[in-house]
C-alpha cells in the first residue's frame, strides 16, 4: 500500500506514519508534504497514491484547493482538528475524516474501509465513482416540522432561503419572509442540509447561493454577503473560509 500523507504539522505528520506502520508494516509512505503548493507539484508529478492521508488546513491554504488544481483518482482520508468541513470532504474522493487527535483504532477502522473499497473496485481508478455512488445515496432533510398555533405544520426545504442562529436559537428565514424557530443546532442543520444547496459561511448563519443579493472583499482577505431578503444583515466570511466559500459558489 503506497501512501501520502499532506499534514503541515510536523508533529502530527510523525505520529501518523508511526501509526500506519504498526496498522500496516508493509505500506510504503512516498512523501509528507506541508502546503497545497507543493501537493500540487507532487501529485502532477508522480503517479497516483493508493491512498491519500489528507489534512484540510495546510500552511498556505485548504487542501480542498487541490482539487481545483489536479484531477485527483487515489481515495482519502481526511484528517483535521475541525469539523465544520465534513460535509464539503465527502463530496470528493474521501472514504472517511479522521478528528485530530487521530485515535489507532479509529484510524486501523478507516484502512479497514478503504481496503473494503478497493475490493469492491477493480482498480483503485474505480473508486471514485464508488464513493459518488456513495454520496449520492445519502438522504438529507427535505423539509421541517415546526409548531404551529395548537398543532404543527411542515415547511420545506425549499421554502427557506437561509438559515441564521440568534440568541442561541435556530431560525429559518422563509422566502415570504416569515421566521421560524426551530429545534435543531446549527451543527446539526449543517449535517442534515444538502451541502449542494447550503453552505454554512459561519457560525451564524447558513445560506443557499439564491438568498445572495452581492459578494464583495473586505477587509484581511475576507468577504461580506448582502442578502436579497435581509440586507440589513451584515454576513462576513472569515479568511480562511473564503475560497472553499468561493469554490463551492463556483460549482
Amino acid at each position: 500500500m503506497k501512501i501520502l500523507i499532506i499534514e503541515d504539522e510536523a508533529l502530527n505528520a510523525s505520529r501518523l506514519k508511526r501509526l500506519l506502520k504498526e496498522l500496516e508494516p508493509q505500506c510504503q509512505i512516498l512523501a509528507i508534504i506541508d502546503t497545497v503548493a507543493d501537493s500540487v507539484k507532487w501529485l502532477n508529478s508522480n503517479s497516483a497514491p493508493d491512498l491519500i492521508m489528507m489534512d484540510i488546513r495546510l500552511a498556505d491554504g485548504l487542501s480542498f484547493s487541490i482539487f481545483n488544481e489536479v484531477d485527483i483518482i487515489s481515495p482519502i482520508i481526511f484528517t483535521t482538528a475541525y469539523d465544520e468541513y465534513a460535509i464539503r470532504a465527502f463530496k470528493v474522493n474521501s472514504i472517511d475524516y479522521l478528528m485530530k487527535p487521530i485515535e489507532k483504532n479509529e484510524l486501523e477502522f478507516a484502512l479497514q474501509k478503504f481496503k473494503s473499497f478497493s475490493k469492491a473496485a477493480n482498480n483503485v481508478s474505480d473508486l471514485p465513482g464508488i464513493l459518488k455512488d456513495l454520496i449520492n445515496s445519502r438522504s438529507f432533510r427535505s423539509r421541517f416540522l415546526v409548531t404551529y398555533k395548537d398543532g404543527y405544520k411542515s415547511i420545506d426545504v425549499n421554502d427557506v432561503d437561509f438559515i441564521f442562529s440568534e440568541f442561541k436559537n435556530s431560525n429559518l428565514f422563509l422566502l415570504n419572509g416569515n421566521t421560524v424557530q426551530i429545534s435543531q443546532s446549527m451543527e446539526e442543520l449543517e449535517q442534515e442540509l444538502d451541502p449542494v444547496l447550503f453552505f454554512r459561511v459561519n457560525r451564524q448563519f447558513l445560506i443557499r447561493a439564491e438568498s445572495i443579493k452581492s459578494i464583495t472583499n473586505y477587509f484581511n482577505s475576507k468577504l461580506k454577503i448582502q442578502l436579497k431578503l435581509a440586507p440589513e444583515r451584515d454576513v462576513i466570511i472569515s479568511r480562511e473560509k473564503a475560497p472553499l466559500f468561493k469554490q463551492w459558489m463556483d460549482h
